[in-house]
């Protein structure tokens, strides 16, 4: 029988020496444990295979790296003004000084001014590409080829979306805020914002759409667990989803619960959701060089199509696009990998669905890829599983991981989705086992 899963494929020819489990160390620390600078984590964006479809340019790419800053530029709350008008609200908020201004009506605006903080670093992330924005985070159209793809569509992240502060000591921790300081150093909360005043007599709010989070049960791992998405405050307090995502209500406080950042943190901004990964958590991940040495290790293992007996190979990770003709192709519903055939193509069927010449199973046929973006795997397994309907080649415990996570879509919906291409899952599981066919010499 040469119907063997890859897993037995792979296992026969992987040796995990040392030198290989080198690999799954990040190069940063391989090369200069002692001179690298102090990295709090990397934010990862959903949909995105390793980089952004016309390549990563500046502040506007597919992950993002905070490192600690050479001085620091942290903020916190200070003093808090009322002001009868909006033009003294103006002239209390000077251009130097950090400063949220709640706008309770046109008679009354509360200012509350915010001070250097030497002992943080604060990064902020919005869809602005002025200079106040670290990263510059555009809206995911799911599986879109180019950026040309993404400009058409009005976009419902927030010019000025959320922003990180993170401690500059160990442990380094870091706390997400909704929206970001602009320009002029102002958060200007409007009449129509969410606002309220706190038991402790502060100010707070939330954004137009909401800055959400999830934290992942059981951290990172593969054991990890999908959490409870809640939404972040202007101040950092965790509530309980509003029923839409810009309705005037608030929910409900989260008492037990707090804003602070953990390995696999989900960051989601109406448009885009973005992965957070703390660089304790990036060490244990697999690298690129160790997913390019599993793609070689099934290439060796010369799978075959089981109806035109040609060689399989996935394409080297940089040509990740380009259907190539030794391509390995699935069919979704029973997992049989095969060449691209035209075998079975029933025209009455609109060409999607293709009976499977080993099964008959009738499905869609689609080609595979693999999982490029290391960041998004929970473990280091070898590629045995597809998404569907997608076709992303990843590790068991990774798919079934993603397909368990309701992201966010549009206002008020929540669906799993790929985090290579950001398409919604189909089919009973979202996922399914690759069956290779083994060389027949």
């Amino acid at each position: 029988n040469n119907e063997t899963s890859v897993p037995q494929l792979l296992i026969r020819d992987l040796k995990f020496e040392k030198s290989f489990a080198k690999l799954m160390f990040s190069p940063d620390q391989e090369n200069h444990p002692s001179k690298a600078p102090v990295k709090y984590g990397e934010l990862i964006v959903l949909g995105y295979n390793g980089s952004l479809p016309n390549g990563d340019r500046g502040r506007r790419k597919s992950r993002f790296a905070l490192f600690k800053r050479a001085k620091a530029n942290g903020v916190k709350p200070s003093t808090v003004h009322i002001a009868c008008t909006p033009q003294a609200a103006k002239a209390i908020s000077n251009k130097d000084q950090h400063s949220i201004s709640y706008t309770l009506s046109r008679a009354q605006t509360v200012v509350v001014e915010y001070t250097h903080d030497s002992n943080t670093d604060m990064f902020q992330i919005g869809r602005s590409t002025e200079s106040p924005i670290d990263f510059v985070v555009t809206d995911t159209v799911p599986g879109s080829q180019s950026n040309s793809d993404t400009q058409s569509v009005q976009s419902t992240i927030s010019r000025f979306a959320c922003r990180i502060i993170c401690e500059r000591n160990p442990p380094f921790t870091a706390r997400i805020y909704a929206a970001g300081f602009d320009s002029s150093k102002n958060i200007f909360l409007g009449e129509k914002a969410a606002k309220w005043k706190t038991s402790d007599g502060q100010m707070d709010g939330l954004t137009t759409n909401g800055v959400l989070v999830m934290h992942p049960r059981n951290g990172f791992t593969e054991d990890s667990k999908p959490g409870v998405w809640r939404e972040i405050s202007v101040c950092g307090n965790v509530f309980s989803l509003r029923e839409t995502r810009s309705a005037q209500q608030r929910g409900k406080m989260v008492e037990n619960e707090t804003n602070q950042l953990q390995d696999g943190s989900l960051i989601d901004l109406c448009g885009a959701t973005l992965l957070w990964r703390t660089a304790e958590g990036l060490s244990r991940t697999p690298t690129v060089k160790h997913l390019e040495a599993l793609r070689q290790e099934i290439n060796a293992a010369r799978p075959q199509c089981p109806v035109g007996f040609n060689t399989l190979a996935f394409p080297s990770m940089k040509r990740k696009d380009v259907v190539d003709e030794k391509q390995p192709w699935v069919y979704l519903n029973c997992g049989h990998v095969h060449g691209y055939h035209n075998w079975g193509n029933k025209e009455e069927r609109d060409g999607k669905d293709r009976e499977c010449p080993m099964c008959r199973s009738v499905g869609p046929y689609v080609p595979l890829w693999l999982g490029c973006e290391a960041g998004f795997y929970v473990d280091a397994g070898p590629p045995t599983h597809a998404f569907s309907p997608c076709g992303h080649v990843c590790s068991e415990k990774t798919t079934a991981y993603w397909s368990q996570i309701p992201l966010p879509h549009g206002t008020h919906t929540f669906h799993a989705a790929c985090p290579f291409c950001a398409h919604q899952l189909a089919g009973e599981q979202g996922y399914i086992r690759l069956i290779f066919q083994g060389p027949l010499d």
